[in-house]
This record gives C-alpha cells, sequence and structure tokens, in this order.
C-alpha cells in the first residue's frame, strides 16, 4: 500500500522550497540540494536571494511561473496556513512541512483543497528510504 508521502513524492517532479537557506550547513539548505541531485526540478522561494542551487529564486509561491507539483516548507509552523493558501492558489499537489513543523491549520487547508499532506517528516528521508528519483 501506497502511504501519502510517498504517493507526494512519486508523483512530483518540480518541488517548489519555500524557506531554502543560503547556508550550506543547514538542513534547509542540504535537504533539498540531496533532492534535487536525486532528479527532482528544486524552485527555491527566498525573500532577499537572487539564486540558491543553481536555480532562480522567487519572493513568493504566487511569482513562480511555472507548474508546481509539490510545496516542500522549512518555515515556523506560524508560517504555515499562509503558505497553504499560496500552495492551494497554484494549484500544487502537495503540502510537506519538515521534520519539526505540525500546523493543524495548514492541514486542514489543504486537505479541505484535496492537496496530498505531509508534516513533520524529511523529505529527503522519506525519498531515501522509498528509493525515489527523477533520474
Amino acid at each position: 500500500m501506497v502511504d501519502i508521502a510517498e504517493r507526494a513524492l512519486s508523483s512530483a517532479n518540480t518541488i517548489a522550497v519555500v524557506g531554502l537557506s543560503r547556508n550550506p550547513a543547514k538542513a534547509a539548505h542540504a535537504v533539498p540540494k540531496s533532492m534535487q541531485a536525486a532528479g527532482f526540478r528544486i524552485i527555491p522561494v527566498h525573500p532577499s536571494a537572487d539564486e540558491l542551487l543553481g536555480e532562480r529564486v522567487y519572493r513568493s509561491l504566487t511569482d513562480i511561473p511555472e507548474p508546481v507539483d509539490l510545496v516542500d516548507v522549512f518555515r515556523p509552523a506560524a508560517e504555515a496556513p499562509g503558505i497553504a493558501h499560496q500552495a492551494v492558489e497554484i494549484g500544487a499537489r502537495s503540502l510537506w512541512l519538515q521534520e519539526g513543523i505540525v500546523s493543524p491549520e495548514a492541514r486542514r487547508i489543504a486537505m479541505e483543497a484535496g492537496l496530498d499532506y505531509v508534516e513533520d517528516e524529511c523529505i529527503s528521508v522519506v525519498r531515501s528510504l522509498r528509493n525515489i528519483t527523477r533520474r
């Protein structure tokens, strides 16, 4: 049986990462970099950077001019509901809150809109354990 996390990853090619860090020592940089190395297209969302992981950076999800399959969140739980609304607005299929991030409100928003929803899980660990790649 395929669980929601596996379904979300297996059906994703393009992942928008909200809160991708400039600092390579932080998980918010290393995790998206590992997803990129596994063949996923990463679109960084950051308030002030211009380029991260060799990709153009956007200020918000709604600024991204192409379809996004999955939104991966590295921001505090208090910001998750607003990010969930944006994920719904851009037509993302999945919303993923990284390990340590839990938001009942974001869960409600995502699930009411029919998005796959994962919280408090590291996307890179799940990808590795399930051996999901895009190459």
